[in-house]
């Protein structure tokens, strides 16, 4: 891969606005019993129905923090009154409800109040960065709440009609409609192992967490981010699929304080063009496996480089977020059947998806305390640690695990949480011992979300 210098890009906007990647989109398994409206009753049908069976299991959100913030003269630290406005939804007769992380993360106290104006104080049960989603228990509840049924059967359309549920700008719950306009989306910015249905309906700040419904009345994916250069909807939002939702409800719900996410043990790249040209493919579809990891579970079930994967569960994969999606979703030790191709030839296998190797505790992370990384907290690598943080589970030498803001490893140098120091000065990092103490002018060839580049110490 070539390596570039790493520059402040404009982020995708959390169900705002942002500025993403290019995307991909993979077919799924979907139902076809799909009928085009005809008709002058057909065209003056309305959602109400719908809107009446899902609207009052949508919530408001409103949540305040303290914000740790220093005086920019003189450095003293002070505090800072912080809020979020967002939405959620129902999805258990206890008071459970499903947002966005984004919302809550950071808020210590957090205000929930119904689509009847009943308001509850609530909880953080389980806050999933990864996925945006975050999981909260309302307090006080004494009688059965009216939910929202998590569908995750995956029988949508690109076409089909839907609902966004939410609370946009904080006017007050708010219903738009419009169509699916992609599903599978990754590469887009937001989570290295997400992938998201596309929609036009307009999503605005507000939104996040919000409720996004098929026709059925189901949820069908928790609105979460849009692209838009003037941070209200044009008519590209995302939103977060039931499948990892009810993956982080089930892991709430049964006591975790984190997702656990198992994986298949390989590595890849897309299937271009030209590599489809020479493996014989009559279009550019597939994962061209690339790594293997020794004794993991696409090793024990067979799978080796070049193989191409080319679905997971029937699910196409067209990407490597395509495929931490698919397995993600899956419990540890659950089978999954790959297809995919070896010498042009089809062939099937069952792979056991299981926890990444290693410990992911930052426990044992060493302070650099001097220096240009000084701020920076460092661990040697490990699959698991490195995925938990965000990196790459095949990548060797160091990963930072948290910078304080203030620090010149932050400031100065610009180093990140995630990051992977591969080398210093075109030497290779094994060990934190090696960050100590770096000058002015040190070069540090870093791989940040599977690109590398190079940040200099100045």
């Amino acid at each position: 891969m070539k390596t570039r210098t790493l520059a402040i890009a404009a982020a995708l906007m959390l169900s705002a606005c942002g500025q993403p990647n290019d995307t991909q989109a993979q077919d799924g398994v979907f139902a076809d019993n799909r009928v085009v409206p005809g008709g002058d009753q057909a065209m003056k049908a309305s959602f109400a129905p719908v809107v009446r069976e899902a609207a009052p299991a949508v919530v408001n959100i409103a949540a305040r923090g303290v914000q740790v913030v220093r005086d920019p003269f003189f450095g003293i630290p002070g505090q800072r009154q912080t809020g979020s406005v967002g939405s959620g939804v129902i999805v258990r007769p206890n008071g459970v409800v499903v947002t966005n992380y984004h919302v809550i993360n950071g808020m210590q106290q957090i205000k929930v109040v119904l689509n009847d104006r009943r308001e509850f104080d609530a909880r953080i049960v389980l806050a999933d960065e990864r996925s945006d989603i975050a999981v909260l228990q309302l307090e006080g509840v004494n009688e059965r709440l009216p939910t929202l049924n998590i569908d995750d059967r995956e029988e949508q359309q690109v076409g089909d009609l839907v609902l966004a549920i939410g609370n946009p700008f904080g006017v007050g719950q708010t219903v738009t409609n419009g169509i699916i306009s992609a599903l599978n989306r990754t590469e887009t910015g937001i989570s290295d192992s997400g992938s998201f249905i596309q929609t036009d309906a307009a999503i605005n700040p507000g939104n996040s967490g919000g409720a996004l419904v098929d026709m059925d009345g189901d949820l069908i994916g928790i609105n979460t981010a849009i692209f838009s250069r003037s941070g209200s909807s044009s008519g590209v939002g995302f939103a977060v699929p039931a499948a990892a939702v009810r993956r982080v409800v089930e892991s709430a719900v049964g006591g975790a304080t984190t997702v656990i996410r198992p994986w298949l043990g390989v590595k890849g790249e897309a299937v271009s063009a030209d590599v489809a040209r020479s493996l014989g493919l009559d279009r550019p579809q597939g994962l061209v496996v690339t790594e293997v990891w020794p004794g993991g579970p696409g090793a024990r079930a067979g799978l080796q480089e070049g193989d191409v994967i080319t679905a997971i569960d029937g699910a196409e994969i067209n990407d490597q977020g395509g495929l931490n999606f698919r397995v993600g979703t899956r419990e540890p030790n659950e089978t999954v059947r790959v297809s995919m191709l070896r010498d042009g030839q089809a062939r099937t296998l069952d792979a056991r998806v299981q926890r990444l190797p290693g410990n992911a505790e930052l426990e044992n992370a060493t302070v650099i305390q001097s220096g240009g990384l000084s701020g920076a907290q460092v661990l040697g690598l490990n699959p698991a640690l490195a995925d938990s943080l965000g990196g790459d589970p095949f990548a060797s030498g160091v990963i930072v695990g948290r910078v304080a803001g203030n620090s010149y490893a932050s400031r100065g140098v610009g180093v990140r949480a995630g990051d992977v120091i591969m080398a210093v000065n075109d030497r290779p990092v094994t060990s934190p011992q090696q960050l100590a103490n770096l000058p002015r002018g040190s070069q540090l060839l870093v791989e940040r979300r599977g690109q590398r580049g190079v940040l200099v110490v100045r």
